[in-house]
This record gives C-alpha cells, structure tokens and sequence, in this order.
C-alpha cells in the first residue's frame, strides 16, 4: 500500500484559503457605486443591482433585480442594490 502523500492535503488547504478569501474580497467590495458602465447580464440595460457571490458578480437592472431578488438574496454574499437612485431626483 502507498502512503498517503501530504500534497492531497495541501491542495485542500489552499482551496479552503481560496474560498475565505474571496468571500473576504466580496465583502471589502461593498463601497463600489455602480456605474453607467455597469449593465444588467440580462438584458444589456444600466444596471442598478449588483449580486456577489462566491463565484463572482451579477449584475441586473431594475427590472430583472426585482423579478430575481427573493431567490438571490438567499444565495448571495452580498446584495446591492441602488434602485432607490431611480426615484431619488423626483
């Protein structure tokens, strides 16, 4: 029988580092306003939602934010959400 080499355990180590730091790096994203550059992955338009999670962002408009949002607030490590600016000028 072979013995059990310690890179298996290594490589898990530094996968559990990984996941901790990008959800360390979800959180310290938090300040960043959402842009006119940024654009819903739906339907092209201005984006006012941004959804991180562990795999990376999402980006919707107001539109698609609200017909997503129950399900992704669940999963998400952070929701931001900025469709309070639509209304804010009236």
């Amino acid at each position: 029988m072979r013995a059990m080499s310690t890179t298996g355990i290594s490589t898990a180590a530094q996968a559990v580092t990984t996941l901790d730091e990008q959800t360390t790096s979800a959180a310290d994203s938090t300040k960043r306003p959402l842009t006119t550059a940024d654009r819903c992955d739906v339907c092209d338009a201005q984006a006012y939602v941004r959804v991180v999670m562990l795999t990376g962002e999402l980006f919707f408009c107001g539109h698609h934010a609200r017909q997503h949002g129950e399900k992704l607030k669940e999963v998400a490590l952070l929701f931001q959400d900025e469709t309070a600016s639509l209304t804010a000028g009236n």
